[in-house]
């Protein structure tokens, strides 16, 4: 796009000048195309773009003054098209405590959920509802239905209602693998501090990836407000797809905006998992491991994990032994729990898989058959 402010381009340069305007106000690369393809014609060596163009391209409106000869450009609001487009898919869930007296009629706990499917399933966090009871899920309207609870894994923090509705918005979760980047621009809502304030939403951007917080796998960090009540909503990018569903927060004095959202591809499998059994066919080698120091401080290692005990038959008939260092499971090198676990994602328990190890000195290639995992 030609940058010149000769009287001949100044329509051309009030486009440029409307579309760094809208760019300042969030992250360019998340609102927009990091290359624009526009409708263009070269006049006497100016360069001329459509309108039309600019506004498909960029969103917003634009009208043209004929009394002024100046075309007016209203930028797109990026976060608040995304909050109006995903809303309707959040919901807020309240309900009584399972260890709370029935007598106090005031004792509830709450959090958020987004709709999975039209008919009333409804994705939330497993410790919101696993002790809850008498759930109540009322949706971006004020409708209130009642919660039925499906399925729950403990293990992802991850769990479905199902509710007596039709028509409802699903959210659109973002496709795996993930495609999200450091400081991309992201907004969660939710139901934070009270019921009263559903649907709130915050901004933020990703902060980090792969991050492994007392977690069976990798979380997204966001620095977007995650409140107690936050639990359950969504994380979403500037194409309102969901990224992550928000499950918990860093919390002292000396602490600020340091949340954590379960990444989409780690809800797509549990989903899929759900629909296909009923329940997450978790698989597990068939013995515990202890990671290095390295790998337990947060260093970047390579180094191998350690065997401390073997509980499967499968193991002990595969000639695994307390001491054995694990280098690679399925080809793959993994030097924590958390790779472990993700990369075990791939396969079901009862499937065989080769592994390397370093036993008695030597470097080692045994096929072991998965078993099933204890982890709830």
């Amino acid at each position: 796009m030609n940058k010149r402010t000769s009287p001949r381009s100044r329509m051309m340069a009030a486009f440029a000048l409307a579309g760094l305007v809208w760019f300042a106000a969030g992250n360019a690369e998340a609102v927009a195309p990091s290359k624009l393809s526009l409708d263009a014609k070269v006049i006497d060596g100016d360069v001329y773009v459509k309108a039309s163009s600019l506004v498909a391209q960029l969103g917003g409106t634009g009208t043209y003054d004929s009394a002024s000869k100046k075309y007016n450009y209203t930028p797109a609001d990026p976060v608040a098209d995304v909050v109006k487009k995903v809303s309707p898919s959040v919901v807020a869930i309240i309900g009584k405590p399972q260890d709370e007296s029935a007598a106090n009629r005031f004792s509830l706990a709450h959090g958020t959920g987004v709709v999975v499917r039209k008919d009333g399933l409804i994705l939330t966090n497993a410790h919101v509802v696993s002790g809850m009871d008498r759930i109540v899920v009322v949706t971006s309207d004020g409708k209130e239905y009642e919660g039925i609870k499906k399925q729950i894994d403990e293990t992802s923090d991850l769990a479905l209602l199902k509710i007596d509705a039709a028509n409802l918005k699903p959210a659109r979760l973002a496709s795996a693998p993930l495609k999200v980047q450091v400081g991309e621009t992201v907004v969660a809502i939710g139901t934070p501090v009270s019921f009263s304030l559903r649907n709130t939403a915050t901004v933020g951007v990703i902060s980090g990836m792969n991050r492994s917080v007392s977690s069976f796998y990798n979380l997204l960090q966001t620095d977007a407000a995650i409140n107690p009540g936050n639990s359950g909503g969504p994380l979403v990018n500037l194409k309102g797809e969901v990224v992550g569903i928000n499950s918990m927060k860093f919390v002292d004095v000396e602490i600020d905006s340091v949340g954590f959202a379960i990444p989409a591809d780690t809800v797509q499998y549990v989903l899929n998992q759900f629909s296909k059994y009923g329940k997450v066919m978790r698989p597990s080698l068939g013995f515990e491991l202890e990671e290095s120091w390295s790998a337990v401080v947060g260093l970047p290692t390579e180094e191998p994990m350690t065997v401390t005990a073997v509980s499967s038959a499968e193991a002990k008939n595969a000639g695994i032994k307390v001491g054995d260092q694990l280098y690679s499971v399925g080809g793959k090198q993994v030097s924590t729990l958390v790779e472990l676990n993700e990369l075990l994602k791939a396969y079901l328990p009862g499937q065989t898989v080769p592994i390397t190890l370093l036993s008695d000195g030597d470097l080692v290639t045994r096929k072991l058959v998965l078993s099933t995992s204890l982890a709830k």
